[in-house]
Parts: C-alpha cells; sequence; structure tokens
C-alpha cells in the first residue's frame, strides 16, 4: 500500500507532480528513448532521474536502465520527484493506466472480500492504492482468482472497463495460462478434460456427466518435467469455472501438491501449487492486445528437480 510515510521521497505530499509524456516513435532502451526527448540532459543526469524513479513507461515507473520501449508505448517524466511506486509484500503492481490494472496476486489473499472478512484482500489494497492519489477514484473485480491461487489478475478502474470485460469476456480473453505441480509422475504428456461441474453444500465443485446439472469446463494440459514424485504441468483454460482446474487434475488422478480440498496427500511447499502465469486480453477500451507473463515460482521447479 502507498503510505506517505514510507514513500521513496515524502516531498511529494504537498509538491504538485510537474510530468510531460510522449509517444515513441522509435524501439530502444529507456536511456536513448529518453536522451531522444530531453535533449537538454546529459547522460549523467538521465541517468540520475532513472535511478531515482523518474521515468514511466505506459505509466509504470521503472528504474531499469535495460528496459526495452517499443513503438506506440508511452515515456513519461516526472521532472520534479519520484513517481509514486506501489509496495505491497502480498501484491505486485505489473500494469496500470486510467482505464485497468493488472497485479501478480500472492497465495493465501482473497481476491475480495466475504461476509466475514472485508480487509486485506488484494481489492482493498487496490482500493486503498487509488484512493490515496484521487479520494473518488475505484476499482472494480473483472475476475476473482482462488485465494490459495497466485497469479495474474486484472481489475477495472471505470465502470466501463468493467463491463466490457464481464458482457464479452470470451471474446476479449485471448489466452489465459496456469502453472502447477501435481502429485505423482503425469503418463499422458498432454490433453484435454472436459466435463460437466456442479457444487455441492460443502462448497467442493465435482465432475458430473449430466450438462443438465453442471458447467460445461474444459481444460487443457501439458506436462513440463516430472522429477521427484511431482509433475510440473502447464495449464489453459477453455472456460472459467471456479476449482475448474483444481478439480479436473484431480479427475486425472493427479491433485495439485497441497490441495487436501482435492484429494492431495502432501503439502511439500505449505501452500497449493497453482499459479496463473500468462494473462492476455483485449484492451476493454484502447482495444490493443495486452499481454502479461510472469515467470514459474522458483518452488514449483524445484519440486520436480
Amino acid at each position: 500500500m502507498r503510505q506517505p510515510s514510507n514513500h521513496n521521497n515524502n516531498r511529494r505530499d504537498n509538491r504538485p507532480d510537474n510530468i510531460k509524456t510522449w509517444e515513441v516513435k522509435q524501439e530502444g532502451q529507456i536511456l536513448e528513448v529518453a536522451a531522444g526527448f530531453l535533449r537538454d540532459h546529459t547522460l549523467t543526469k538521465l541517468k540520475s532521474m532513472l535511478r531515482h524513479n523518474q521515468f514511466a513507461v505506459n505509466n509504470m515507473p521503472t528504474t531499469k536502465y535495460d528496459a526495452e520501449l517499443h513503438v506506440g508505448d508511452k515515456f513519461s517524466v516526472n521532472f520534479d520527484q519520484s513517481f509514486k511506486v506501489f509496495k505491497n509484500p502480498r501484491v505486485e503492481l505489473v500494469y496500470e493506466d486510467e482505464h485497468i490494472l493488472v497485479i501478480n496476486k500472492g497465495y493465501g489473499l482473497l481476491s475480495m472480500g466475504t461476509d466475514t472478512k472485508k480487509d486485506g484482500t488484494a481489492y482493498s489494497i487496490m482500493r486503498e492504492y487509488v484512493k490515496y492519489s484521487n479520494p473518488n477514484a475505484k476499482v472494480f473485480i473483472v475476475h476473482r482468482l482462488d485465494r490459495d491461487t497466485s497469479g495474474l489478475m486484472m481489475m477495472a478502474k471505470t465502470m466501463e472497463a468493467k463491463e466490457q470485460m464481464q458482457h464479452n469476456w470470451n471474446n476479449m480473453v485471448i489466452n489465459r495460462k496456469y502453472v502447477a505441480v501435481v502429485e505423482g509422475l503425469v503418463e499422458q504428456k498432454e490433453g484435454v478434460i472436459k466435463s460437466y461441474l456442479a457444487e455441492n453444500s460443502q462448497y467442493e465443485v465435482y465432475s458430473i456427466d449430466d450438462p443438465s446439472k453442471g458447467q460445461l469446463a474444459v481444460t487443457r494440459y501439458k506436462c513440463l518435467k516430472s522429477g521427484g514424485g511431482y509433475s510440473l504441468m502447464e495449464v489453459e483454460l477453455d472456460t472459467g469455472r471456479k476449482n475448474q482446474i483444481r478439480v479436473h487434475m484431480k479427475d486425472l488422478g493427479h491433485p495439485i501438491a497441497g490441495d487436501r480440498k482435492y484429494g492431495a496427500k502432501h503439502s511439500p511447499i505449505n501452500r497449493l501449487a497453482l499459479h496463473a502465469q500468462t494473462l492476455r486480453f483485449v484492451h476493454p477500451i484502447t482495444r490493443r492486445e495486452m499481454n502479461f507473463s510472469t515467470p514459474i515460482p522458483l518452488r514449483f521447479r524445484n519440486l520436480v528437480k
């Protein structure tokens, strides 16, 4: 969460930003691009500004000297002070513009509040973040990740963006890819699992054959590596049903490590070994294709060594 007292530059609380933004016309690393726009600045000065978080690419502050900029990107400079930088131990801000947010949610964190828990959720953390700059700002949930699933999740900052995504979800979302570590050595290296999913009174989801009693769920999987009694799986969703991957891995005979609710015997890393790795979608307002990906968690890799 952004808090004034924790900020990189405490002057900013009573000092306005002086920001200018350009559209990138030629690809290059950030210092090359900066030099093209800020011709009266020395390279030493540009390096200092980069180091002090005064550069942003597509609204995201960066201090990476090797950041690559592409034609059409927005390059912004805060001339008088550092850009505001979001920091939270359980949520990483991956992308932000005036319409949407993309975050990397930590495991064990609810996507949104429940009747018994309102605060300390991904939603409440991001709501507090946007309200720090603008008390009237809002955040809207577009889709959710299970509490114990980590990874990429998109939120809307306007009602228009939320409605565009939710009303056209199947057309707007191009690809959602997960990685999971499952128990046992998977023999069939890739395949497709189809079933109808229903839910019982204990909120446990299960597969049935009767289409009139459940929702169609389609999961594609590929085994990336096996070892140590576990298999690392790449999983793609054709449909987005509650607990879909967890149920389908159980149906495959290889429940996700740590998923005792769906048949796992062990929890070797003390968490559900499921991570939303890739999220590709059409931007609800600009219609530009957005493509985000995170590395496979190191603890997942270590399980199949």
